[in-house]
């Protein structure tokens, strides 16, 4: 296994508000305790990652499962396997996010799994994640299918998505490492420390598949 590179801060070293906020973290799964553990180093980024990751991605004024679907559509694209091995209870327990879903996420335009709406807000991750140039046509997809307040706060979310993942994916940090035993979160085949490791030993793991595909396009 990869040698971790930021330690985890213990319990015992934060302050009685940081551990309330850790123990929903054991239970909601939103983030998950590790890297919230990391981010404990400075009490600022803790709380600032967990107040915009309430307020942008668990509530907010967009349907919340647009959201999962970006956050999942930019772990796949940066490849934090830490952060794709999640899923949003919300949007499981509502139907709205499946593993077929997940598994379509890089080829979505193609997809018949993703209606209209689905397909404009990952084309906005899509953009945000890769640095592409846009116009009027894809503002007008845009704007024909949320409005701008909706706008602004994927826009946001997907930004700090993909900054704290493609951060996090560096660490080499993984789950069921800080106040193990809970599978708050965890996609299917990653609930325990041992289906954890079973899944990523596979040959066909997510991650292992798109490194071996770049290696056979020569990137």
């Amino acid at each position: 296994m990869a040698k971790q590179r930021i330690s985890y801060i213990p319990l015992d070293k934060m302050t009685p508000e940081m551990r309330q906020e850790m123990e929903r973290c054991q239970r909601e799964g939103t983030p998950r305790p590790e890297s919230s553990a990391v981010r404990a180093h400075v009490p600022a980024a803790f709380w600032f990652f967990a107040n915009s990751w309430r307020d942008l991605f668990r509530n907010g004024v967009l349907d919340h499962s647009l959201k999962e679907l970006c956050r999942l559509y930019v772990s796949r694209s940066v490849q934090c396997e830490y952060c794709g091995n999640q899923r949003s209870v919300k949007a499981t327990t509502s139907g709205a996010v499946i593993e077929d879903h997940v598994l379509d996420l890089l080829n979505f335009e193609k997809s018949t799994k993703f209606n209209e709406r689905q397909k404009a807000a990952l084309a906005y991750a899509e953009a945000i994640t890769w640095h592409l140039n846009t116009d009027d046509t894809f503002w007008d997809r845009l704007h024909e299918n949320f409005s701008e307040p909706e706008l602004v706060e994927l826009g946001c979310m997907i930004g700090l998505t993909l900054g704290q993942q493609s951060w996090l994916r560096l660490l080499n940090i993984d789950h069921h490492q800080v106040m193990a035993g809970t599978d708050a979160s965890m996609a299917p085949g990653y609930e325990s420390a041992e289906q954890l490791a079973a899944t990523k030993a596979a040959a066909d793991y997510w991650a292992k598949k798109a490194v071996d595909e770049r290696a056979a396009q020569g990137n």
